[in-house]
């Protein structure tokens, strides 16, 4: 029998893609979603796994379930034995949490707190949290590596992270049979390299990429570049971005760590490699073939000027590294973009 892993957040971008990654190592998932930033598809059913079970000829049990509903979460677990569970369910809108920071903290913490208390009353120890390099807040050296402080956070959102690693480090310190691999994603992009699953943002994108390829397909007039006045090579913000393949791969190491019975161990997911907004949009010109309208604009509050992993760790001791380049990462993105031009919603795959 398949060892059961428990996927929170699973019809969403990334935890799709770890989805599909699950299957092919072996592992038998169990999705829930509560469709806060994915769409319905057939039967009640997240479009994006809809579509996987298409294409790898398989079916995937999901649940609509909500965590902040403790008693569903409690039912689940009656029902189902789980080697481990991968945390990606939460709130992840940086700009939103400003306005918002309330919602924030009561979705993403307390649906956390279920998450491991639940898991601590059904003997479920071994989990993989969704993380994120904003939980370095400003850098203070660079490339980021795992020993930077972190909790200086200039968000919210970010803060949130931090806490809920905070919650999970002192689980682990005192319950010695609890293991945790908590991975610290950089900028993730791309999509499956099949073209029908990707990053559907709901409403204006917050991050960068989906916005230029709504540019390069026609849904957006232009992109705005906010500051190109940064101590940078071209005067724009350099981040590491990473293929969500590559990041989904991260999580199927981490899952293999936890069975050495490793305590709580925190890992970047990056690439090494920052490359600026102007960058980011040539790239995209040439795997679109499109020319990208950009205009510049005012820094925006609390960004910062470069930002990018020393993934060294992650290599030595998960033997993982990301393979895909800048190049593969567009291609794949514009393949999804090019096949779904509205995204999951009503895009015409093909």
């Amino acid at each position: 029998m398949a060892e059961k892993v428990l996927v929170t957040g699973g019809g969403g971008y990334i935890g799709s893609h770890c989805v599909v990654e699950l299957i092919e190592a072996g592992f038998c998932p169990v999705v829930v979603d509560n469709f806060s930033n994915s769409v319905r598809g057939a039967g009640n059913v997240p479009e994006s796994l809809c579509r996987l079970e298409k294409f790898m000829d398989t079916s995937i049990e999901f649940h609509k379930l909500d965590l902040l509903d403790r008693p569903a979460l409690e039912k689940l677990f009656k029902k189902h034995s789980f080697c481990a569970v991968m945390h990606f369910a939460g709130l992840k809108a940086v700009g939103e949490s400003v306005e918002k920071p309330l919602r924030y903290y009561r979705v993403n913490l307390t649906a956390s707190m279920n998450l491991l208390e639940v898991m601590q009353a059904h003997g479920v120890h071994n989990l993989v949290f969704s993380s994120s390099a904003t939980v370095y807040g400003d850098p203070q050296r660079l490339p980021l590596d795992e020993q930077h402080p972190s909790g200086g956070c200039t968000n919210p959102y970010g803060k949130t992270k931090f806490f809920i690693e905070e919650m999970i480090a002192d689980q682990c310190s005192v319950n010695k049979d609890w293991n945790a691999v908590l991975l610290r994603y950089f900028n993730p992009i791309g999509a499956h390299s099949s073209g029908l699953i990707g990053e559907d943002p709901q409403g204006i994108p917050n991050n960068l990429m989906p916005y230029v390829s709504q540019v390069a397909i026609g849904r957006r007039t232009f992109l705005s570049v906010f500051g190109n006045d940064y101590d940078t090579l071209d005067g724009t913000g350099v981040r590491d971005y990473i293929h969500v393949v590559d990041l989904a791969k991260g999580h199927i190491a981490a899952l293999k760590k936890l069975k050495e019975n490793c305590g709580c161990k925190v890992y970047n997911l990056g690439t090494g490699t920052g490359y600026s907004v102007l960058q980011m949009v040539k790239a995209m010109e040439k795997a679109s073939g499109r020319e990208i309208p950009y205009k510049i604009a005012p820094r925006r509050g609390g960004d910062i000027a470069s930002c990018y992993a020393d993934p060294r760790l992650a290599e030595k001791e998960l033997g993982w590294k990301a393979d895909f380049d800048l190049e593969r990462m567009c291609e794949d993105l514009w393949r999804w973009q090019s096949n779904n031009p509205t995204g999951f919603s009503n895009g015409v795959a093909s």
